[in-house]
């Protein structure tokens, strides 16, 4: 049994700053909770923030929110989504030149910033007691540059690619420094003029309850109950049973796994996959009810999603299964989704989302099946995530316990797996900490995928 406090070493020595647009900025910020002193702080929702800063911040996440959510309407949908998309546009990476000039949103940023005065508050109020300071969004860590914050600054990025948006106005003068989540963020870095010794190639910062130390106890554990489940015949097992026995432990497969096949349906920031959600849950029904699979549809804090998926799940006839082998989970608030989301993860065989910053979670041995992306930056962790073999984009949703079997039972889903825990980057908390801290971690070296 591994306890907690062991994987857990409270440092609390940064302010973590993070903001509520979506969830991934907040993810980030949650596998770094425990270096953050007093707390993780929300920018744009702290306790004392000017209602100038308020509304400031709230303009621009409904913006943000409206359009992910009008993208599945057709035309208007698409249009509005292409014009937003266009600003924050990444650009091809090939032929390798100098993209440091800034970007439109980088003005735009720095006009909030210095004639608006956004995060000043904030700012000054850390500046009192002035500790490292990490960003998960940018704005908070440019505002911290040019009101002179006396501590250091670093910004952790959320994606697999990142678009100029991210890099202040004059990368080579800046002090900011990086924590980038794979080998592409940190080429990209070196594009945008940002100098290579404020760059620290790290991983995205993954909970520590799901790796369990430098050593990974509680990934290993997790992976071998998975793939029995993903790889019933034992087609892939049998394949690479050495493999398996040399990083696993010998005896990898137990007879059963401790949980029956598990799929993770989850939902993002501004709600947009509901009706996929829907389909999955119709096309499975049979499924459900003949108790061969237990289906999840995490709501995470979207009140009106999870009764809109409660009442789905009546009218398919599927009320008796609901806390048996079918969960919608549902959270009052922020922590707590993230909390008990790692739990939920832990459990689960297949993780089917939009490709996210959860993409990363491929590294902690999760299959992903990929949902339609909303955005450019997730048109590259759709890439980045079939480049390490970590996920699959989905087949026709109508036809899903049909096509999900298929990969079940031909040991597919337990390759995809394997590929995630062995190519992307798990230990990312743990080298930040260890940035920030200063105390050597044994880990091995990352490959520069790109």
């Amino acid at each position: 049994m591994i306890h907690e406090e062991t994987l857990h070493h409270h440092h609390n020595n940064a302010y973590i700053v993070s903001v509520n647009m979506g969830y991934g900025h907040e993810r980030a910020a949650y596998g770094l909770r425990d270096l953050a002193h007093g707390g993780i702080i929300t920018a744009n929702a702290y306790p004392g923030i000017p209602l100038k800063d308020k509304k400031l911040w709230a303009e621009s996440r409904r913006l943000y929110e409206f359009i992910s959510r009008l993208k599945p309407i057709p035309v208007v949908g698409d249009a509005l989504f292409e014009v937003m998309d266009k600003l924050q546009r990444i650009k091809p990476f090939y032929p390798r030149r100098d993209l440091s000039a800034p970007s439109m949103q980088v003005e735009q940023t720095y006009y909030f910033i210095e004639k608006l005065g956004l995060c000043k508050h904030l700012i000054e109020k850390l500046s009192k007691k002035p500790l490292p300071l990490i960003c998960t969004f940018f704005m908070p860590a440019f505002a911290a540059e040019i009101y002179d914050y006396p501590g250091d600054i670093y910004i952790v990025v959320c994606d697999a690619d990142m678009a100029r948006a991210w890099v202040p106005r004059d990368p080579r003068k800046s002090r900011i420094k990086y924590f980038a989540p794979n080998g592409r963020v940190v080429e990209r870095l070196r594009l945008y003029g940002v100098r290579s010794e404020n760059i620290f190639f790290t991983g995205f910062p993954l909970p520590k309850e799901l790796i369990g130390g430098p050593e990974g106890a509680v990934i290993k554990k997790d992976l071998v109950a998975r793939l029995c489940n993903l790889d019933p015949n034992g087609i892939f097992m049998d394949k690479y049973i050495h493999t398996l026995e040399t990083e696993l432990g010998p005896g990898t497969c137990p007879i059963r796994s401790d949980h029956p096949l598990t799929l993770t349906f989850a939902i993002g920031g501004a709600g947009a996959q509901k009706n996929l959600g829907k389909t999955v849950l119709e096309s499975l029904r049979l499924k459900i009810k003949k108790n061969e699979i237990m289906f999840r549809l995490v709501a995470g804090t979207k009140k009106e999603i999870a009764e809109s998926f409660t009442r789905t799940i009546r009218e398919f006839g599927l009320g008796p299964r609901l806390g048996k082998n079918l969960f919608v989970d549902y959270f009052h608030d922020r922590p707590s989704y993230f909390l008990k989301f790692s739990k939920i993860l832990r459990k689960s065989d297949i993780l089917w989302t939009k490709p996210s910053e959860l993409s990363f979670y491929c590294g902690a041995g999760i299959p992903i099946i990929m949902a339609p992306s909303i955005g450019s930056q997730e048109q590259f962790n759709r890439i980045w995530l079939k480049e390490v073999g970590g996920g699959v984009t989905q087949n026709d949703p109508r036809y899903t316990s049909e096509w999900l079997n298929d990969w079940v039972q031909s040991g597919g889903l337990a390759r995809i797996a394997w590929s995630g825990y062995v190519e992307a980057p798990t230990h990312g908390s743990y080298r930040i900490e260890s940035v920030m801290t200063g105390e050597k971690i044994e880990l091995p070296k990352l490959p520069l995928i790109v």
